[in-house]
C-alpha cells in the first residue's frame, strides 16, 4: 500500500478522497513548477509564456457574487506570472462525484470578475466520464472570456509516468492506481492479451493454491478464508492469495500465501511467489508483534523482506517470496510453485513457533462483505 493510502487509512468514517487528493497534487506541483508548466502546454491551456512565479493554492474561499445563492471554495487555483502580466487557473477536481449546483458556472463567472488578470482558464479534471458539451469557448459567453478545458486523471497519470525516478512520483500513482485514476480510454494490446487469456492465468493459479496448499496453510495457521475475496484481492491490492485472519479484528493481524504485484508500473516487472504476515498500525498487540518480526529479519536477512516495520502509522509485514521468473524455467512450473509454497507454509509455521509467544488463531469461513471490501486494508507487496 501506499504511503497516501496508509494516511488517508487514518480517517475514520467517510474518507475525503477528493480534497485528500487534491493536497497532494497541489503540493506536487508546487514543488515542480516544470512538471506544471509541462502538462499545461501539452494540453495547449497555456503557451510557451516564461513564467517568474507560479503560486498554488488550494480551498480557497471566494464570496459568492450577487447571482449567487453561496460562497464558493476552489479546488486549486494556479496563478502564474510574467512579471508584467499574470495568468490565472481555477482547478476543479473530481473523482467519483459530478458537478453539481452549476458549480462551474460559478466559478466561470468569480474568474470573469477578478480584477488584472490577462488569461482566464477553468479546468474541469474528473476521473470518470462526466462531459459537459453545453459548456462553449469563451465559456459561458462571459467577458473577460473564460478558457475552458476538459481532462480526465488518467491523462494526468500518463505525465507522471515520464518521470520513473522521482520517488514522490512513484507514490502518487500507486495512490491513483489504487483509485481508479489510472484507466485509460482505450484497449493496449496488452489488454487484449490479459482479456483473452485471463481465464487461463486464473485457473492455472488457482490449480497451484488449491487442494494441498490450501488444507497445509489451513491445518498450520487454523483456518483459510474461501470464496471470493481471492479475486477481490486482485482488484484492490494487486495480489491473489488464500488467506486467514488471525484475529478477532480480521485484517489487523493476518497471513497469506499467493501472487504478489500483479499490476507493476513497469511491464517488465515479474510477479512474486510467497507468504506474508502483516500487522495493522491500530492492532493493540502491534509493538510485540513488530518487535518478532524484527527478529525475524535480522537473524533471516536473506529469507524474510521487512515492509514498514519502522514507519508510523503504517501497515507493516514480513514476506518469504521468490520471483515468478525463478520459476520459469523448470519442466513442470505449477508443480514447482506448489512446492514453493508449501514450502513458504512451513517456514511461516516454523517462525511462528521460535519467534512469537502468542498464540495464532485463523478462521475458516466463507469471504463476507467485510472481507472483500480491502481495498484500503492490507500492505501491497513491492
Amino acid at each position: 500500500m501506499s504511503l497516501f493510502s496508509n494516511l488517508l487509512n487514518l480517517h475514520s468514517g467517510s474518507k475525503p478522497l477528493e480534497d485528500f487528493f487534491t493536497e497532494i497534487v497541489a503540493y506536487f506541483l508546487s514543488l515542480n513548477n516544470d512538471i506544471l508548466v509541462d502538462w499545461l502546454k501539452h494540453h495547449s491551456i497555456i503557451s510557451d509564456d516564461n513564467y517568474s512565479s507560479v503560486k498554488i493554492s488550494t480551498q480557497q474561499e471566494h464570496k459568492g457574487l450577487e447571482s449567487h445563492t453561496e460562497d464558493s471554495r476552489l479546488d486549486i487555483v494556479v496563478e502564474l506570472s510574467t512579471g508584467l502580466n499574470t495568468d490565472v487557473i481555477f482547478i476543479e477536481s473530481k473523482i467519483g462525484a459530478k458537478d453539481g449546483n452549476n458549480a462551474l458556472k460559478k466559478y466561470a463567472e468569480i474568474l470573469s470578475n477578478l480584477p488584472n488578470v490577462r488569461h482566464r482558464i477553468l479546468i474541469y479534471i474528473t476521473r470518470d466520464y462526466d462531459p459537459k458539451e453545453e459548456i462553449k469557448t469563451p465559456a459561458f459567453n462571459l467577458e473577460p472570456k473564460i478558457s475552458f478545458y476538459q481532462l480526465r486523471w488518467h491523462q494526468f497519470y500518463a505525465r507522471l509516468q515520464q518521470h520513473p525516478t522521482d520517488i514522490l512520483v512513484q507514490e502518487i500513482l500507486i495512490f491513483m492506481r489504487k483509485n481508479g485514476m489510472s484507466h485509460i480510454n482505450q484497449f493496449s494490446s496488452v489488454d487484449l492479451l490479459t482479456m483473452v487469456n485471463f481465464n487461463k492465468t486464473l485457473n492455472l493459479m488457482e490449480s497451484t493454491l488449491n487442494d494441498e496448499v490450501q488444507q497445509e496453510f489451513k491445518v498450520a495457521f487454523g483456518g483459510v478464508i474461501n470464496g471470493a475475496a481471492s479475486r477481490t484481492q486482485w482488484k484492490w491490492d494487486e495480489r491473489y492469495i488464500i488467506y486467514t485472519h488471525l484475529c478477532p479484528l480480521k485484517w489487523d493481524f493476518c497471513c497469506g500465501v499467493g501472487y504478489f504485484g500483479l499490476n507493476p508500473s513497469n511491464l517488465t516487472d515479474y510477479p512474486y511467489l510467497g507468504i506474508f504476515l502483516q500487522v495493522s498500525h491500530k492492532f493493540a498487540q502491534r509493538p510485540k508483534i513488530i518487535e518478532s518480526m524484527q527478529k525475524v529479519i535480522n537473524d533471516k536477512p536473506n529469507i524474510w523482506t521487512p515492509i514498514n516495520l519502522t514507519i508510523l502509522p503504517a501497515w507493516s509485514a514480513i514476506f518469504y517470496q521468490k520471483s515468478l521468473q525463478e520459476f520459469l524455467s523448470e519442466k513442470d512450473q505449477l508443480s514447482a510453485i506448489k512446492l514453493f509454497f508449501q514450502e513458504s507454509i512451513k517456514e511461516l509455521k516454523t517462525v511462528q513457533e521460535e519467534y512469537f509467544d502468542f498464540p495464532w488463531k485463523g478462521v475458516s469461513i466463507e469471504a463476507d462483505k467485510e472481507d472483500l471490501d480491502t481495498s484500503s486494508s492490507s500492505v501491497t507487496q513491492l
